[in-house]
């Protein structure tokens, strides 16, 4: 991580403007007694908004606002690489994303364009004073490679050509476009767009008729369908219970003649009147070997 530090010339003095003075104590109200120091970060953002760096008695300021010692403030801004330790061009500090897609995509050719145009090293004023720049890390619009930012905004898919176009720009006073600076819509390929393109997607005339009003149509039918039948069959389970089906008819004679019948097939059968004792009924019939 790089060394951090406050730059070598400070001013003498820092005071909020009444209406960010007024903002600061409405920030206090957020948070419960004894909380204060939770919006230090919001607080010094709001520093560097107003004077478009972080001053060493701006961090002073802070800390008395805020009833934190100074180091605990100071130990905030030098670690968070959002809050700019030294002044910065009146108009713009530019932020060149260096890392590996950007990269990759011609960071160094915008980096280059800094050099040339602002100042050989970084954190330097222009000549002019407009202008200074540095290379950050990652300002996650990769797939927009190459990219820099303009705090609040990022400015995507750059040239040498439209990045020199973007400085004129800021040099003139002329509003910058945000976002991708070619024909590209946000994120979507630089081609345009390959699915969702019917238009009738966007025209509202698709509401209320699509695939899944009509799966949840079916759904309800099906649903209804269904209780409907669990009505009817506990109906005629209830019904069953209050008026039980006759009992089974007895069995027809002819059933009984032919069972009857059928005892004569079967040898050994003991008749059911004679006791069991009776050597007549044993297989052997009684008989001594």
């Amino acid at each position: 991580m790089s060394v951090r530090r406050l730059a070598s010339e400070q001013p003498s003095s820092f005071a909020f403007t009444p209406e960010n003075l007024a903002w600061a104590q409405k920030q206090l109200l957020k948070f419960p007694e004894g909380k204060q120091a939770s919006a230090v970060i919001p607080i010094l953002w709001r520093v560097q908004e107003q004077e478009g760096w972080v001053s060493e008695p701006s961090i002073r300021w802070v800390g008395e606002f805020l009833d934190m010692p100074f180091i605990r403030v100071l130990e905030i801004a030098t670690f968070y690489t959002m809050f700019l330790l030294a002044p910065v061009g009146k108009k713009a500090h530019i932020q060149v994303c260096g890392t590996t897609p950007c990269m990759i995509r011609g960071a160094g050719r915008l980096l280059n364009v800094c050099r040339e145009r602002i100042h050989h090293d970084p954190f330097h004023i222009s000549a002019n004073g407009d202008l200074s720049w540095e290379e950050v890390e990652c300002l996650g619009a990769c797939v927009n490679a190459p990219m820099v930012q303009i705090v609040p905004d990022t400015y995507e898919d750059l040239t040498v050509e439209s990045f020199n176009k973007l400085i004129d720009d800021i040099e003139a006073g002329v509003p910058l476009k945000p976002g991708p600076q070619i024909a590209r819509h946000y994120s979507a390929p630089e081609t345009g767009f390959r699915v969702l393109t019917t238009e009738s997607l966007y025209d509202g005339s698709m509401i209320g008729q699509g695939a899944g009003l009509a799966a949840a149509r079916d759904a309800i039918a099906a649903r209804a369908a269904a209780e409907a039948e669990a009505a009817k069959a506990a109906a005629e389970a209830a019904k069953a219970a209050a008026d039980p089906a006759p009992a089974e008819a007895p069995a027809a004679p002819a059933v009984k003649a032919q069972a009857e019948a059928d005892k004569e097939k079967v040898p050994n059968i003991a008749p059911q009147n004679v006791p069991a004792s009776d050597p007549a009924v044993r297989p052997d019939a009684g008989k001594k070997e």
